[in-house]
């Protein structure tokens, strides 16, 4: 009998550590998406003013503005992360697509004011890859709890599940193509 109480209690203290390791997991793949929202609104804030500075120069470029925005509110509008990050690499294509066309227009790149939006939205990008790769780290965390022998078997019990990593296209990969 006693030996029977001590492994209901083990058992007991064995669940409820999984548990807790499923809810901190979960927590800090909040924090960490959060992080990388922050610095989504920070790129979304600077797209405008980035797009109208280039509108001056490069009036007849309109698809290449058409397309940002629509990346933009595309990915202000996502209900979840594979929609959100399916309408980043939206963005990160058409902003790469932006700059190459900045290439065929000399006093825009000497514009102080494209110059100085340029630095921002680089440093934003930079501060945006260091907080993905921050949440694929949590998430692959996360995964290796839920999806590892015994914790896949106490994951499904609580309902918890393995997650998708913020991942990039192959189009993003490649060079932008700019003709006139």
């Amino acid at each position: 009998m006693l030996y029977l109480i001590g492994l209901l209690v083990v058992l007991g203290l064995l669940v409820m550590s999984f548990y807790n390791r499923f809810v901190k997991s979960k927590n800090k793949m909040g924090d960490a998406w959060g992080a990388i929202d922050v610095q989504l609104k920070r790129r979304y804030d600077l797209i405008p003013n980035l797009v109208e500075t280039v509108k001056g120069y490069a009036t007849h470029e309109r698809e290449i503005f058409e397309n940002l925005a629509k990346a933009r509110n595309a990915a202000i509008g996502a209900g979840n992360i594979n929609d959100q990050q399916a309408a980043e690499n939206m963005i990160s294509q058409s902003l790469k697509s932006l700059f190459a066309l900045s290439e065929a227009y000399p006093d825009l790149k000497a514009n102080a004011n494209f110059q100085q939006l340029q630095e921002q939205l680089g440093k934003v990008e930079d501060d945006l890859q260091m907080s993905r790769r921050y949440y694929n780290a949590v998430v692959r965390d996360n995964n290796n709890i839920v999806e590892t022998f015994p914790g896949n078997v106490f994951a499904g019990l609580f309902g918890f599940s393995s997650q998708p990593f913020f991942e990039i296209e192959a189009a993003q990969k490649e060079a932008p193509k700019v003709s006139f």
